[in-house]
């Protein structure tokens, strides 16, 4: 047995992979978002396209996805957040970071994927990115002809205000 490519701390058996292959469904928004992370990670393409929502299957590219899923290194999966997506709920939101290298690049994949239940079943609707939060500097402002705030000695806009 070994551990689960998604990072839960159990073994792939007793984790993602009933999941992947048919034996079971995920019971929460969560561990179907895990099990379609694991899937990248073994190349289970068809469950990949299983587990999308009904509605959103038409314009998903297989041979697009399984190239993305063999020519990538999966080096895991981190949650941020869920909301809902719990065994009584219909709908969840599932916010994480997919880290993979490709063409031999670090990369990483952050997304807000919503996932609704369907006859008992949980499916991927759709994700997007995540807009990085707005930081507005609140200190007081630094003038052209106030002295740098670097101490250099000059006015800002002779030093670090060009």
């Amino acid at each position: 047995m070994s551990g689960c490519h998604c990072g839960s701390g159990l073994d792939w058996d007793a984790c993602c992979g009933p999941l992947v292959r048919g034996e079971q469904v995920a019971e929460t928004a969560e561990a179907l978002m895990r099990s379609r992370y694991s899937a990248y990670a073994v190349g289970a393409v068809d469950y990949l396209g299983e587990t999308l929502h009904p509605e959103h299957r038409s314009d998903w590219d297989r041979e697009a996805t399984a190239r993305w899923a063999e020519q990538s290194t999966w080096l895991g999966l981190e949650i941020l957040s869920t909301e809902a997506g719990g065994p009584q709920d219909e709908t969840g939101v599932v916010e994480f970071v997919a880290r993979f290298t490709e063409k031999g690049q670090p990369r990483q994949h952050v997304e807000r994927s919503r996932f609704q239940r369907v006859d008992g079943r949980w499916y991927y609707v759709d994700g997007e990115t995540p807009r990085p939060q707005t930081l507005r500097h609140e200190g007081p402002r630094v003038g052209r002809n106030d002295p740098c705030p670097c101490g250099s000695g000059k006015k800002y806009k002779k030093c670090c205000g060009r």
